[in-house]
């Protein structure tokens, strides 16, 4: 058997308080964007350009994430949980399929919105996340309540921090990737945020606290 899949063997537990942190950026974001669309008048393309990138980007990261749990995550812990509940199991399924069909939808409306600015297409695209954010909502609690608490016992330090490692790799660079840091980090309590600093390579860690808390405080200021 290859040795990624090989059960663990040793009685040693991971810690998985970063997928917190990164889920509750998720529901954050997700739960407020309907609200951050529908405020853009119609016909004001400069601002539909700017929310339409926003989406977009966070769409992305979403997508990624979950990519990366179904190739990285959900095929190990089926093979090396006996007995997984078959129910969980299912509903998130639907809750994933529900959450991807509401993406590409939004990705087919988006071109159409930045390059018009009409009301319809935004109203539209407000409708489409708004489905989707309680959907997304109870799929993260579901994998925070009872999968999680299997990732700790069943997946290796290595594979997690993989899994990290493959989050990482989305990242936007720039002003982008500092605003993004600043989102995750909104809401995390002061030990999830010095613990959350020190997963960053060192020089993106400094670039932070000297100019890229800056830049997220502007841009969350232009999103308001």
């Amino acid at each position: 058997m290859d040795a990624a899949k090989q059960p663990r063997t040793t009685g040693e537990t991971v810690d998985t308080w970063e997928m917190v942190v990164i889920h509750r950026w998720f529901k954050r974001e997700f739960a407020e964007m309907p609200a951050l669309v529908r405020g853009v008048a119609d016909q004001d393309r400069e601002r539909a350009r700017y929310v339409a990138g926003f989406v977009e980007m966070m769409a992305g990261l979403l997508h990624h994430h979950h990519v990366g749990e179904d190739e990285m995550l959900w095929p190990k812990l089926l093979e090396r949980v006996g007995g997984m509940d078959t129910e969980l199991v299912q509903r998130m399924e639907q809750q994933h399929e529900v959450v991807g069909e509401a993406l590409e939808r939004a990705g087919r409306l988006l071109p159409k919105w930045r390059r018009n600015a009409d009301a319809a297409t935004r109203d539209e695209l407000a409708a489409v996340l708004e489905g989707m954010s309680g959907p997304l909502t109870e799929h993260l609690t579901e994998e925070e309540n009872h999968v999680l608490p299997l990732v700790s016992v069943h997946i290796t330090q290595a594979e997690w921090d993989a899994l990290g490692r493959n989050g990482a790799s989305s990242m936007p660079k720039g002003a982008k990737g500092f605003d993004t840091i600043g989102m995750i980090l909104q809401d995390a309590t002061p030990q999830e945020r010095e613990g959350f600093l020190k997963i960053l390579p060192a020089p993106v860690r400094l670039l932070y606290q000297l100019v890229g808390a800056g830049v997220h405080r502007r841009e969350k200021a232009r999103r308001a």
